[in-house]
């Protein structure tokens, strides 16, 4: 039965009418994202993530990441409890086809420099990409909110946050404050 599932899954899938667009609507279990990460997928409250021109992939890896318990937050965890497996991806392709806005941050010019040296020196874009619009299972923190941005390098540092293959645990481990400050401004500004 379940291998009977899989098929009649991948042909509905080849029958999908293309990729999720802007304007398409909204998955109604995106609903509740809305309250802290906007109309948009642009937050609208400080610290919280912009969903808007993620990676569909890695969005849905950490709903699946809060949901099993690899991922802590006091916020989330509640917010993907009931969510299925398709609520998950329904909810990241459709934030994923959202346009990313700038958030309202004006960076320190001088630390956004000193963040851009320590970015080049750590080697970021071998896995976020040039422009760091991130891949795969590697998210986009272009323009990504300040306070998140610090909070997420803090947390991989501390070990609070160990959801990765070990790399931003690896790199983030050799970071000072002042490189995790300075990485905030330059990513945030991006």
């Amino acid at each position: 039965m379940t291998r009977l599932k899989l098929t009649l899954s991948a042909a509905l899938m080849c029958l999908n009418l293309g990729p999720v667009r802007a304007a398409d609507p909204m998955p109604a279990k995106a609903a509740v994202c809305t309250a802290c990460h906007g109309a948009t997928g642009n937050p609208v409250i400080p610290g919280v993530p912009a969903l808007a021109g993620q990676t569909d992939r890695y969005m849905y890896l950490q709903l699946r990441d809060f949901q099993e318990g690899r991922r802590a937050s006091d916020q989330m965890v509640p917010m993907v409890k009931d969510l299925s497996r398709d609520d998950m991806r329904a909810v990241s392709t459709w934030f994923a086809a959202q346009k990313s806005q700038p958030q309202p941050f004006q960076p320190d010019s001088a630390k956004a420099r000193l963040g851009k040296a320590k970015a080049d020196e750590t080697l970021c874009t071998m896995c976020h990409l040039g422009g760091f619009s991130g891949q795969n299972e590697v998210p986009r923190v272009a323009g990504q909110p300040f306070d998140y941005v610090v909070k997420q390098l803090r947390d991989f540092k501390a070990r609070a946050r160990t959801n990765d293959a070990g790399s931003m645990t690896s790199v983030s481990a050799t970071l000072s404050d002042t490189d995790i400050d300075n990485l905030g401004h330059y990513l945030a500004g991006l």
